[in-house]
């Protein structure tokens, strides 16, 4: 199943993410290598944040984001996380759930 993963961030988030970016950026190359994170990336401009997962284990994503040094440290104001009905790429058939955060 995908998941979308929806972050909001501070109004300072650029200046304020330099310490925490490199354990950050460790967190999803770790949860990439296992295969549960497909991609992630910030929006332009740096208002917030999106990963997309693909994983049957919702726990997973939850102690993803739980464990997010910047979700830790404020600079994540809100996150959201949506199953994703797939319907062009990836795998389709994908089911839906609840949007929680």
């Amino acid at each position: 199943m995908y998941w979308l993963v929806l972050y909001d961030f501070v109004d300072d988030y650029l200046e304020r993410r330099k310490p925490l970016r490199e354990a950050h950026l460790a967190l999803i190359r770790d949860a990439h290598a296992r295969g549960e994170v497909v991609m992630a990336g910030a929006f332009d401009p740096p208002e917030g944040g999106a990963l997309v997962f693909k994983t049957d284990d919702r726990a997973a994503i939850e102690r993803f984001v739980q464990n997010d040094p910047y979700v830790q440290n404020g600079l994540v104001t809100r996150w959201r996380i949506y199953g994703w009905t797939v319907v062009i790429g990836g795998e389709t058939g994908a089911t839906a759930a609840a949007p929680t955060g």
